[in-house]
C-alpha cells in the first residue's frame, strides 16, 4: 500500500484537497443559508440542485473529454469551480445559489471522473485495487477535515468562501504536473432501467431510496444543525461522525456481506437505522447521542450503498458489472435529487424533527421492500466478494474496484436471473477514444503506433 500512495501522491494529493474544499463549501451554504433567513424548502432547492449538476455532469462529462482531452476539461471546470465559489457571500440570493449549486456540482462530476481515469490509468492491474482503496480512504478522510476546516471559522465572513477555491484551485498542481500520461476514455454500454430493474428489483429501489438518504444526510444536516441551534462547532462535529461512522463500519459490514445473505444484512441495518431515527425523531436527544445517531447512520448508509451494487452483481458475469453498476449509480443520482427537497419540505411543516423523520421512512420503506423481495427469489449460492464504493466516488472508481473483484458468475440457484441478465444486457466492448495532442501532460510518454492505453469506465 505504501509504494502505492507515493507513486499515486500526486493525485491523491489533489483529490484531498478537492474533498475539504467541497465539504467546506456544502455545509457552510446550509449554515449560512440560515443565518441569511431563507427557509427551508429554499435550502432544500439550494442542496438538491448540487445532486441535479452533478447527475447531468455524470453524463455530460465523458463526452466533453472524448472531445477536448482530461486536461481541458480538468482546467475548465477547476477554474469554473473557484470563481463560482468566491461568488457565493456576493450574491446572497437562495435562485442564484441553487443555479450555482448546479454548477458546482456539473464541475464536480467533471473532475472527480478525470481524476479518477488518470488514477486507475496510473494503476498496474496489480495495484489497482489498493491504488482505489486508498483513494476511497482519501476521500472520507477529506470530507472529515473539511468539517474541521469549517468549525474553526466564521460562516458569516468572506474567509470561509474564499478558502475553498483556494483549495480547489491547489488540488489541480499535482494533477496537472504529474508525470503520468493521460488516459485514453472509453465508456461502457449504458442498461435501460427496466432491463435493469428486471435483474435485480431490490438493487433499484434500493439505490433510490440510498440517493435519497444519502442526498438528505449530507445535504440537509448543517441547516438541521443551524435550526436546531446547535453551534458551527457542534454542527462540524456531527457531520463528521457521519462520515467516520461509515469509514469504520465499511469493513465489518463487508465482511459479513460475504458470508451470509446480503439481503439479510440490508434488512437489519435497515431496521436498526429505522428505530434510532424514530428515537430520534421522538425524544429530545443530548448532544452526545445525537453523536451515536450521526455515527450509526452515516455506518449504515455507506455500507448499504456498496451492498446493493454487490447484491445486484451477484445476479451477472464480470464483463455485465460495469453496465449493470453505472446504471444504478445513475438511479442513486436520481434519488438524490429529490432528497434535500423532501427534507426542506418536511422540515418547514412538521419542524427540525423532519430531517430524522424522512430518513426513517425511507429506511422503513427498505425494510418493508427487502422482506417482500426475499419472498420472491431464492438467494444466490454463489456470490462475488464485496467491495467497498463510497456514494461519493463516480463510477469511474466504481466500475474500476468492481473490475478487481474475483471472477464470479450467476448463481446456478437462479438460472431465471441468467437468462434475463443475458437478455437485458448485450455487452459490446467499448470503443477508446484516441487522447487529443494536447492533453498530455508534461514529460508523459505517448504509446507506440498500435498501442493503446487502458481506460477507465464510469452524482455524482
Amino acid at each position: 500500500m505504501l509504494k502505492v500512495v507515493l507513486k499515486t501522491w500526486p493525485l491523491l494529493t489533489g483529490v484531498l484537497l478537492l474533498m475539504v474544499g467541497n465539504g467546506v463549501q456544502g455545509s457552510l451554504l446550509g449554515i449560512r443559508g440560515t443565518l441569511e433567513a431563507f427557509n427551508t424548502l429554499q435550502l432544500s432547492v439550494v442542496m438538491s440542485a448540487y445532486f441535479l449538476g452533478f447527475l447531468i455532469g455524470s453524463r455530460v462529462a465523458p463526452d466533453m473529454i472524448r472531445r477536448v482531452g482530461h486536461v481541458r476539461v480538468f482546467a475548465a471546470l477547476g477554474s469554473l469551480i473557484s470563481a463560482v465559489l468566491v461568488l457565493y457571500p456576493m450574491l446572497v440570493e437562495w435562485q442564484i445559489w441553487a443555479l450555482m449549486r448546479v454548477v458546482i456540482g456539473f464541475g464536480f462530476a467533471g473532475i472527480y471522473i478525470t481524476a479518477e481515469s488518470w488514477l486507475n490509468n496510473t494503476a498496474t492491474n496489480e495495484t489497482r485495487g489498493q491504488a482505489l482503496s486508498a483513494y476511497m480512504i482519501v476521500q472520507m478522510l477529506g470530507i472529515v477535515a473539511s468539517q474541521g476546516l469549517l468549525a474553526a471559522g466564521d460562516p458569516f465572513g468572506y474567509d470561509m468562501f474564499l478558502i475553498p477555491s483556494v483549495l480547489v484551485s491547489l488540488a489541480f498542481l499535482p494533477l496537472l504536473l504529474a508525470d503520468s500520461p493521460t488516459p485514453t476514455f472509453s465508456t461502457t454500454v449504458r442498461l435501460g432501467f427496466r432491463d435493469l430493474f428486471r435483474i435485480s428489483p431490490l438493487g433499484c429501489v434500493g439505490m433510490l431510496i440510498s440517493g435519497g438518504v444519502f442526498s438528505a444526510m449530507f445535504g440537509m444536516a448543517s441547516v438541521w444543525g443551524t435550526l436546531s441551534l446547535l453551534s458551527v462547532k457542534q454542527i462540524a462535529l456531527f457531520t463528521s461522525f457521519l462520515y467516520v461512522g461509515g469509514l469504520l463500519l465499511q469493513y465489518p459490514v463487508g465482511w459479513l456481506s460475504d458470508r451470509i445473505d446480503r439481503r439479510q444484512i440490508m434488512l437489519w441495518l435497515s431496521v436498526v437505522a429505522t428505530v434510532v431515527l424514530i428515537v430520534a425523531t421522538v425524544l429530545d436527544l443530548p448532544f452526545w447521542a445525537l453523536l451515536i445517531v450521526a455515527g450509526l447512520l452515516g455506518g449504515i448508509t455507506y455500507p448499504m450503498y456498496s451492498l446493493l451494487i454487490a447484491y445486484t452483481n451477484d445476479f451477472l458475469s464480470k464483463e455485465q458489472m460495469a453496465a449493470a453498476s453505472a446504471g444504478l449509480i445513475f438511479m442513486n443520482g436520481v434519488g438524490a435529487i429529490f432528497g434535500p427537497l423532501i427534507t426542506g419540505w418536511l422540515m418547514g411543516v412538521v419542524g427540525t424533527n423532519g430531517f430524522f423523520l424522512y430518513l426513517a421512512v425511507l429506511y422503513a420503506a427498505q425494510v418493508v421492500y427487502t422482506l417482500w423481495r426475499m419472498t420472491r427469489r431464492a438467494s444466490p449460492s454463489v456470490t462475488g466478494a464485496y467491495r467497498g464504493v463510497t456514494p461519493t466516488a463516480s463510477t469511474v472508481a466504481a466500475v474500476a474496484v468492481l473490475e478487481n473483484a474475483p471472477d464470479i458468475g450467476p448463481s446456478p440457484e437462479t438460472p431465471e436471473a441468467a437468462e434475463e441478465a443475458s437478455r437485458g444486457l448485450e455487452i459490446r466492448p467499448a470503443e477508446p477514444v484516441e487522447a487529443v495532442e494536447q492533453d498530455a501532460a508534461p514529460g508523459a510518454e505517448r504509446p507506440e503506433d498500435g498501442e493503446t492505453e487502458s481506460g477507465p469506465r464510469k452524482e455524482g
